[in-house]
């Protein structure tokens, strides 16, 4: 007899953008994430008990969950059994539905699970390179993954803040003031700034007119999410974080296209310096 999860409930992966100006735009972007398995369980499966999960750390939460997952097939499932929907397995286990995506993608890397079409994500037959080192190979990906990503956030986000220096209203750069006040306030308190951050740059988005780059960089930030929490977290970097947002803003409200331009390129090559280690 096959075994499945029993879930509950939780938030959607663009908590970090809260505010009413851009949450609807937003939501549009769920529609270019892709969603490997059925929402549908066969209801003649045994469910597993809550008890087989544990509270996933915020930091590297898909490499929990991951493990988690990984856990679970070694100890209770077998080869043909379906894993549950990528939202019952979020609700299940508190985190997003992209902590859950990356988490199954790790899983398929090293040939714990596959996609199949019209199944759902099904558990593999596990070898016994697997069980000895079960992540080693997705986790290096997943690095090496990172620098193209900051690559291309410098390829992409220069541009749209000119474009926003250019297109950019009295309304748009007052939402943009407001983040920044929060994101001080935040600072002095000595509290995280991944939202705030994560809102500064989605607005200028949002300020350039285009919809769909707003949703590329939806993607982006997402799976950059690891990599953004360690560099908010080395000290200094959220100072500097919010000095190089000031500097951005300046530049988009003097209609600046160039200021705009290098204070982005800026303020991106300094993650790059932290992230990368260089």
């Amino acid at each position: 007899m096959r075994s499945v999860l029993v879930v509950k409930t939780r938030k959607s992966c663009c908590q970090a953008v809260p505010r009413r100006k851009f949450s609807a735009a937003l939501d549009s972007c769920r529609i270019l994430h892709v969603v490997h398995l059925s929402d549908q369980l066969d209801s003649t499966l045994p469910p597993i008990l809550n008890s087989d999960f544990e509270s996933v750390r915020r930091n590297k939460v898909y490499e929990d969950v991951a493990r988690q997952i990984e856990r679970l097939i070694l100890k209770k499932l077998k080869p043909g059994d379906k894993l549950p929907s990528e939202r019952e397995l979020a609700e299940m286990l508190s985190v997003s539905r992209s902590s859950i995506r990356d988490a199954i993608r790790s899983l398929e890397l090293v040939g714990m699970v596959e996609p199949r079409q019209g199944a759902g994500t099904i558990v593999k037959e596990v070898t016994a390179d697997v069980v000895v080192n079960p992540l080693t190979n997705a986790l290096k990906r997943k690095e090496e993954l990172v620098g193209e990503l900051l690559d291309f956030r410098r390829m992409l986000e220069p541009p749209l803040a000119a474009r926003a220096a250019t297109h950019a209203s009295t309304e748009d750069t007052a939402e943009m003031d407001e983040i920044l006040e929060r994101q001080q306030a935040k600072l002095r308190l000595g509290e995280s700034t991944i939202p705030e951050d994560s809102e500064f740059h989605y607005a200028i988005a949002l300020a350039s007119g285009n919809t769909v780059v707003l949703k590329v960089l939806d993607i982006i930030m997402d799976m950059l999410r690891d990599s953004r929490e360690r560099s908010l977290q080395v000290e200094g970097r959220p100072q500097k974080s919010l000095a190089g947002h000031r500097r951005i803003l300046a530049a988009i409200k003097r209609h600046d296209a160039e200021a705009a331009k290098d204070a982005m390129r800026r303020h991106i090559e300094d993650v790059e310096e932290i992230v990368l280690h260089k």
